[in-house]
């Protein structure tokens, strides 16, 4: 699979549209980093997310930015590395990032929500077969994640927190569920309430910002040299 015969450092990744990121994000890749004994975690902003309306999306700048003020000082890498690859789902994603880094051990990051339409995205199972997956709990989601159909096949792949803790044991498929305070925050209820967000939230407008991606250190494109 993916994850086997890999013994480098292990990376968290946490994909969505950061629209905008918040201190949930922090929250859960912090409390991941240290269950798993991860080395660090990426951050994936999203492009365009398939399963997402593209009305209310704020530039991908501006996302990133918001995203980078969330990860400061910590082991939280901000990258936009799909628009760089090319790909789209988040399938292709994995694999290109399996194949430019052959050393690294890479953990798919995801609450409870995403794994109840887990089955909606494109070649689930292949996910799954790619890398271990971390399910995250997410206040009012936990029993639909639970009665999904991709819960119903990767039942069988249910592991130990600990099974992922060591190189010797990493593989994939493999489902870990890490349980903690719930945290209630969301990007949806943030546009809700402050649907200007992106224009009000002291970041500069896209088109001044100067990003630089924080695992291929290239600068953002769209974003001012």
């Amino acid at each position: 699979m993916g994850s086997q015969r890999r013994c480098g450092p292990a990376v968290g990744l946490l994909g969505g549209s950061f629209n905008p990121a918040h201190g949930g994000h922090r929250r859960i890749s912090l409390f991941a980093m240290e269950a798993l004994a991860l080395g660090e975690v990426w951050w994936l902003v999203s492009p365009g997310n398939p399963l997402k309306p593209t009305a209310g999306m704020a530039p991908l700048p501006v996302r990133m930015a918001s995203a980078r003020r969330q990860a400061r000082r910590a082991r939280i890498r901000v990258t936009a590395i799909e628009r760089e690859l090319g790909t789209r789902y988040t399938v292709d994603t994995l694999r290109a990032l399996l194949r430019r880094y052959p050393r690294r051990r890479f953990v798919w990051l995801m609450g409870a929500d995403n794994l109840a339409q887990f089955h909606k995205w494109k070649d689930w199972r292949a996910i799954a077969k790619l890398m271990p997956i971390a399910v995250i709990a997410r206040p009012g989601y936990d029993a639909a994640a639970l009665a999904s159909p991709a819960m119903a096949w990767l039942r069988q792949f249910r592991r130990p927190v600990s099974s992922l803790r060591g190189p010797e044991r990493w593989s994939a498929p493999a489902l870990v569920t890490l349980r903690f305070d719930p945290d209630t925050r969301s990007a949806t209820a943030i546009r809700q309430t402050d649907p200007d967000w992106a224009r009000t939230s002291g970041t500069r407008p896209a088109r001044t910002l100067s990003l630089r991606d924080a695992v291929t250190h290239r600068l953002v494109p769209g974003t001012a040299a």
